[in-house]
């Protein structure tokens, strides 16, 4: 087991997030929401596009908040909730802001979990695209 320090998430790292999440989602059109939280689920940053509708805030924040509890993409987990599935209590059983729709990705640094960024106001798989193309720009 490797014990080398991993630097955490920085404010610099969210606002790129940020930025590079609402330059995807303006390219398609789409006005969206994004979350970014750190490896402790704080708050790093929020924006929300004025166009935006407003529940896409909550919903950003609990795609993110998922994808870090989780460690996994939400759009890798929501077959998991469906009845039958790995996971089908799961939502009801916890007092937690999880969301099993697409949107949410962990943002991991060599290999590690240093946060993750929750997008929505598209489509599932729109926000699930703007969340990899963010995070894939911080690599």
């Amino acid at each position: 087991m490797s014990t080398t320090a991993v630097a955490p998430l920085t404010i610099e790292d969210a606002e790129l997030l940020v930025a590079r999440a609402r330059r995807a989602a303006e390219d398609a059109g789409v006005a969206v929401s994004v979350t970014v939280l750190d490896a402790g689920g704080h708050l790093l940053a929020f924006r929300r596009d004025d166009r935006a509708v407003l529940i896409s805030g909550e919903t950003s924040t609990r795609k993110a908040y998922t994808a870090l509890q989780l460690n996994a993409p939400t759009a890798d987990l929501v077959d998991a909730v469906r009845p039958g599935g790995l996971f089908h209590t799961l939502p009801t059983a916890l007092d937690r802001p999880l969301l099993f729709i697409a949107g949410g990705v962990p943002v991991r640094r060599d290999g590690r979990l240093i946060g993750a960024i929750g997008v929505g106001g598209g489509a599932p798989e729109q926000d699930h695209g703007f969340a990899t193309a963010a995070v894939a720009a911080l690599a």
